[in-house]
């Protein structure tokens, strides 16, 4: 009897230790979250919808079909998909030598995938226009064979690249320092060649990661500006980007056809955050079934 007791007292006092918070109790805590994100995130959103409203629906489809902003809008989604693509292949390279291997000046590169975060973007796209113009470092070899990088859409792609590079890379890298040695190794007991072990064995386990950081990366694309701004050249239906059309209606001091424009890039990274967080979730409920 006394050993349950007892027992039964341990359960209680773990019980209450697993409840005890460091910081305040749920509904304090809930206040204060609820708050902050409608100071920071909910209110210029909605102020910035309720501009939009008060030029109505057709003068909202009319501002966003403009031939003009079409073509921003399409140049941007595309753009910023290929970068997209490309960085999931070489972002997730890098993980995976910061991650598997150990050589002299590792902290030197893990600390350099960040330097894109660190840098002002007008820095970054100075830099990558000073490179990459005709008469620049490298884009003078590319000159050479007829190829121009900088002020084309070439040059939008590689300065998204360069700005979302780390999103792919710190989204990867946790999953492959968790990922044990040890599943690569049975599959090669097993006869699996290294495309196949990397196929059914580490692509299943980096694909939410790898996911998350691909939509995070597009969405920050869809709407850079201090980077792209200085190599794209900005030309009217070639290289032209769509925060570039915001700027330019705010000089033009419209304000709402620039408020009309600046929401619909919300819908559009909203709607990419939402997919991707519904398809995350599906894979848990999959692996839980599991």
């Amino acid at each position: 009897m006394r050993a349950t007791t007892s027992t039964a007292n341990k359960r209680s006092w773990l019980t209450r230790l697993r409840q005890r918070n460091v910081l305040p109790g749920f509904g304090l805590s809930m206040g204060i979250t609820v708050f902050s994100l409608s100071l920071l995130v909910v209110l210029p959103f909605a102020m910035m919808a309720y501009t939009t409203t008060q030029m109505g629906w057709t003068g909202f489809w009319e501002t966003i079909t403009q031939p003009q902003v079409t073509a921003a809008i399409k140049l941007s989604l595309w753009m910023s998909f290929l970068a997209m693509l490309t960085n999931m292949v070489f972002g997730t390279l890098v993980a995976w030598v910061l991650v598997r291997y150990e050589f002299w000046g590792k902290s030197i590169i893990n600390a350099l995938v960040d330097l894109p975060f660190a840098l002002p973007t007008a820095v970054t796209g100075i830099s990558l226009a000073t490179l990459y113009a005709p008469n620049g470092l490298i884009g003078q070899w590319f000159e050479q064979f007829g190829i121009k990088v900088a002020f084309t859409p070439l040059g939008i792609w590689l300065a998204l690249v360069v700005v979302s590079f780390p999103f792919i890379v710190r989204a990867v890298q946790p999953v492959l320092a968790e990922l044990s040695v040890e599943f690569e190794e049975a599959a090669a007991v097993l006869g699996a060649n290294r495309l196949t072990t990397f196929n059914k064995v580490i692509l299943p386990e980096l694909f939410p990661a790898l996911l998350m950081g691909a939509g995070m990366m597009f969405a920050r694309a869809t709407g850079e500006y201090g980077s792209v701004i200085f190599i794209a050249g900005n030309i009217p239906m070639q290289s032209e980007i769509l925060p570039l059309i915001i700027i330019s209606k705010l000089e033009q001091f419209d304000i709402q056809g620039a408020s009309a424009v600046a929401l619909f890039m919300l819908m559009i990274s909203f709607v990419i955050l939402l997919s991707i967080n519904i398809m995350q979730w599906r894979l848990s409920r999959r692996v839980g079934a599991r």
